[in-house]
């Protein structure tokens, strides 16, 4: 009879990847006051565990090291052991991973940080073998019992480089004024030598969607009318559609390709992708209008609101990468089993998807990929197009079917603002790209969902299950959040939606702005204080919250006739600039804001009966660098104010600057003045 396993601090935790470590016989704090007080009480030192629930390492570090006794007694007689979600304390994550950097070390999940007492980091690492972890364990206890003073001192260094600001790190010091037609140009070169012209994505294996790098490339096409951008880009967007990176069967992306072709996904899927690639592709909609892209967009909706929706609203977080203890077995297939589901029908589908008997992944299993279009692989064996999609439609049927008995992978149903913020925003783009009214309800409902449970008075929360939300929201939860209320007002003329974004931008001014900078801080003034308050400015594959801010102060800017957060914007902007020349495809989400800036963006203001239609008509066209707003009677909104519909006709008012184009009455008339105007780009801010 086996002795029943007993649980630790964590079973009393919210997050699934705390609860999946609450049965270890490690003795886990939470990250907390209480393990902090320990530390100190005790005098030892505090081993900080990071890692997130679809992480696949963090998942074999648990099975062989944290699971074991032996191991978990070594832990337990020598440190304090705190594990943290990185997803719910992504601000306790962002310090702790610039100390690894700082240590010279390359970062990733797990995270192991040993600290001192104090919270400050001396030693760290990712993975570890188990006899290697022990060995670490049992040399760093005793270091730290003969030799604590010189730990200290070390940690102390570190302490105070985490502590230096990012702009002194990256050289951000000085503003740099000017927005030039020569550096937008500088920039979108330098992007490019990055490019896979064969396979599409920037660099080599591994290939992560980077959502932020293709929307700018969609804006510097847009403005230089460069075709090899375009044609990059739409290499990108088809090889990630085609490629195993994409479930072919279900829809919606995988986190990250491991090799160079998109091929074999690291098969989890994560919210925040899925949500960021709805609004890529619904924007590369609408300026080439591929059905692929539309197909995709439609699927990805589909396998958002199938599996990661929760029933009473929000979003969960992900989806893990393994099943039955292998990785992305539920995705994949044998050509046995192809045989099974498809009969006759098995030869083409195999051809289609390049299923074999050998497979193509692990235990003979296949990933399915495509490589050319329908139209392609139609007229290649002699289908009409019509036939040949009606068949693929009934292989997804069947296969979905089947999957369906399967064992399905873990889901993280903990909901987190940010990036339930850039689901919303997805869906808003998408109804914007389609005008389809389920996507619309779908980006509502998700608004009020957050609105209604993440929410105290303009105060936003980071996570909610279960009827809590307990952690403070940061940065990234008030930006993405505003810039998706913006969007959802420009695609339903609902003044409340802007309203609350203001707000909110005015509650980041109040608790999160360093004036000293002109930039904002991760965390809340009011919220816990760690070793060190940080930053965030590089894009990665989730735009940085600070080009985020810099973004909304923009157009909340124009919307409101707000000076002082078009100046903001400005220098936050300014401050960036040389890198973003030089480096950009870490700051890409900057470097739309710099297009933005450069153009300018254009006002239309719509009033009357068919505001909403009319939007709709003038939105059909891709046109990157535009705000709408609207109203069918009157409105306080300065961009609507003194605005009427003459002679009760809908009217349309295009403006830059301040100055505006003589009032129109259709939707051609407005993208006349629109499209003159694009081709006439001005410097905002003069050559020094």
């Amino acid at each position: 009879m086996t002795e029943e396993k007993k649980p630790n601090r964590l079973i009393h935790e919210s997050s699934p990847y705390l609860l999946q470590h609450a049965y270890n016989p490690v003795d886990w704090y939470p990250w907390g006051e209480q393990a902090l007080q320990r530390a100190k009480a005790e005098n030892k030192p505090i081993i900080v565990s990071i890692g997130y629930a679809a992480c696949h390492w963090c998942h074999v570090m648990e099975h062989q090291s944290f699971e074991h006794e032996k191991v978990a007694q070594v832990m337990n007689e020598h440190f304090v052991c705190v594990k943290v979600d990185r997803e719910e304390r992504p601000d306790v994550d962002a310090v702790y991973m610039d100390a690894l950097h700082a240590m010279g070390l390359q970062g990733g999940w797990p995270l192991n940080m040993f600290l001192n007492s104090d919270a400050k980091p001396f030693y760290g690492g990712t993975y570890f073998q188990p006899q290697q972890w022990v060995n670490l364990l049992i040399n760093i206890a005793d270091v730290y019992k003969k030799n604590r003073e010189e730990l200290d001192n070390s940690a102390e260094q570190f302490a105070a480089h985490l502590n230096r600001s990012e702009l002194e790190k990256y050289g951000l010091s000085k503003s740099n004024f000017h927005i030039r037609e020569e550096d937008l140009r500088l920039i979108g070169y330098n992007l490019s030598t990055k490019f896979d012209k064969e396979k599409g994505g920037i660099g080599q294996a591994p290939k992560f969607p980077m959502p932020t790098d293709y929307l700018f490339l969609l804006r510097y096409y847009s403005h230089t009318n460069d075709q090899s951008i375009l044609s990059q880009v739409n290499l990108t967007l088809r090889e990630m559609a085609y490629g195993g990176i994409y479930d072919q069967v279900g829809g919606g992306f995988a986190r990250y390709s491991v090799d160079a072709e998109w091929l074999v996904p690291h098969f989890e899927k994560m919210l925040y992708d899925n949500g960021q690639l709805v609004s890529l592709y619904s924007e590369a909609y609408q300026l080439t209008k591929d059905p692929l892209y539309k197909d995709v967009v439609y699927e990805t909706v589909a396998f958002v609101e199938r599996e990661l929706m929760r029933a009473g609203g929000g979003f969960y977080s992900s989806l893990d990468a393994d099943s039955e203890g292998e990785e992305g077995r539920f995705y994949t297939f044998t050509k046995e089993e192809l045989q099974d589901i498809l009969q006759d029908e098995e030869p083409l589908f195999s051809k289609y998807y390049h299923a074999t008997a050998a497979g193509n992944f692990e235990h003979g299993r296949n990933i399915l990929h495509r490589r050319i279009s329908n139209e392609k692989f139609a007229q290649e064996n002699q289908l009409e197009l019509e036939v040949l999609e009606e068949m693929v439609k009934g292989w997804k049927d069947k296969l979905m079917a089947v999957r369906a008995n399967r064992i399905r992978p873990g889901t993280d149903d903990k909901i987190l603002c940010s990036w339930n913020a850039l689901m919303l925003k997805g869906l808003a783009d998408a109804y914007y790209a389609f005008e389809n009214k389920h996507f619309l309800e779908l980006a509502v409902d998700s608004a009020n969902f957050i609105l209604d449970n993440m929410t105290h008075g303009e105060k936003l929360f980071h996570n909610y299950k279960e009827g809590k939300a307990t952690i403070d929201g940061f940065l990234d939860d008030y930006a993405l959040l505003i810039r998706a209320l913006t969007r959802l007002y420009e695609i339903t003329f609902d003044e409340q939606w802007l309203q609350r974004a203001k707000a909110l931008t005015d509650y980041t001014l109040e608790h999160f702005f360093d004036e000293k900078e002109n930039m904002f801080f991760f965390t809340d003034n009011s919220s816990e204080k760690l070793i060190a308050r940080k930053k965030e400015v590089m894009d990665n594959v989730i735009p940085s919250s600070n080009s985020v801010m810099a973004s909304n102060l923009h157009f909340l800017g124009l919307y409101f006739n707000e000076e002082r957060y078009q100046q903001l914007s400005d220098e936050m902007l300014s401050r960036m600039t040389d890198l973003i020349i030089k480096e950009p495809s870490f700051l890409s989400n900057w470097a739309s804001l710099y297009f933005h800036k450069l153009t300018p963006t254009a006002e239309v203001a719509i009033v009357g009966e068919e505001a909403a239609e009319t939007r709709a008509e003038v939105s059909a066209f891709y046109l990157p660098n535009i705000l709408f707003a609207g109203t069918t009677g009157k409105s306080n909104l300065p961009l609507l104010q003194d605005r009427t519909a003459i002679n009760n006709k809908t009217t349309i008012y295009v403006c830059y600057n301040k100055t505006c184009q003589l009032p129109v009455q259709t939707a051609a008339e407005a993208l006349k003045q629109l499209k003159d105007r694009a081709q006439q780009p001005t410097s905002k801010f003069p050559s020094l």
